[in-house]
């Protein structure tokens, strides 16, 4: 096990998984010679040649398009797209088409084709490259939906959704490229829809995902300060869903945060929220908290952007209204 940064958990997974599959393909924008805009296929081209590793033209709906039609033939694929904010120029091929294909064959077709796309603000990118649209693709039976956190985690869910016969959309924040972290060397694989208890504890449980993991976990740390024990759940994936790992920890602490950088309206808090209290409502001692960005479009100014975006000190405060509400 060596320490390497998110990025390079990613490039090193796309490696070993291309020299494991030979049938395996890279298609993206600038994904070549460039080796990706954040340098995760970086080297990728020079090792495997154009063949499999393909530069596209500045068109969403042909890079999905075309991975779709070459999974349906049995070419494992992963796609990339330069921000999540850029499915909304895929959506019928995404939506429509990747998402429904095994369903409308009869189960005749299988669809290996990871999506992966990057997410997140807080680098000033503004509102047109800033989103997190997770909640959206929830809404579509057909697609899994992958948002790791940590470098081990993004190789092992990375090769896990690779050798995944249906679809997965995998989710990068853009904030976590440059995180470092002990990752195992060799073939390692995380299943799909297993949550992470991230940290231990009695008192409540923060369930979130992605890079609010990060600010989860610092926030448990200023609570513990003042004698508040959260368990921090990362949740990993969307869909499929480990709802049974939230339920065992809310069982146990009878208080629950939601915390996700998304906008709070029409997030995945929500419907998180709804299957805990459909599960446990007798284990509630207070309302279910969410935490979420605010209702506008991401900022480009920083101070505003960091206004917008929730951090630590919003999870703390969420976490001592449940505390004082039981």
């Amino acid at each position: 096990m060596g320490e390497m940064t998110f990025v390079e958990a990613i490039r090193t997974t796309l490696e070993e998984e291309m020299r494991r599959d030979p049938s395996l393909m890279l298609i993206g924008e600038d994904i070549g010679r460039y080796g990706g805009i954040f340098g995760a296929t970086k080297g990728l081209l020079d090792m495997f040649g154009p063949r499999r590793v393909r530069n596209t033209p500045i068109s969403e709906s042909a890079i999905i398009g075309s991975a779709l039609g070459a999974a349906m033939t049995g070419t494992r694929t992963v796609a990339e797209l330069m921000y999540v904010d850029f499915t909304t120029c895929a959506m019928d091929q995404i939506v429509n088409q990747t998402a429904k294909m095994h369903y409308m064959s009869g189960g005749k077709l299988r669809i290996p084709l990871v999506i992966r796309t990057h997410g997140g603000g807080g680098r000033g990118n503004a509102a047109q490259h800033s989103q997190n649209l997770e909640a959206w693709f929830l809404h579509v039976p057909g697609l899994k939906i992958v948002m790791p956190s940590t470098p081990a985690d993004a190789k092992g869910l990375l090769a896990t959704a690779i050798r995944d016969d249906n679809p997965v959309l995998f989710i990068e924040h853009k904030l976590l490229y440059s995180t470092k972290g002990q990752v195992p060397e060799g073939e390692y694989l995380i299943s799909l829809g297993r949550a992470d208890v991230k940290r231990p504890g009695k008192d409540v449980t923060i369930v979130t995902i992605s890079q609010m993991v990060l600010k989860a976990l610092r926030a448990a740390e200023r609570l513990a300060a003042d004698g508040i024990e959260a368990e921090v759940i990362d949740l990993r994936s969307l869909a499929p869903l480990d709802l049974e790992t939230v339920l065992r920890s809310v069982r146990k602490t009878g208080r629950v945060v939601i915390a996700h950088e998304a906008c709070r309206c029409g997030g995945f808090g929500g419907e998180l929220a709804a299957q805990i209290q459909e599960e446990a409502f007798d284990f509630l001692d207070a309302p279910i908290r969410r935490v979420g960005a605010l209702d506008v479009p991401i900022p480009y100014s920083k101070p505003m952007e960091e206004y917008v975006i929730p951090d630590e000190e919003r999870i703390v405060a969420a976490v001592k209204r449940v505390l004082a509400k039981s």
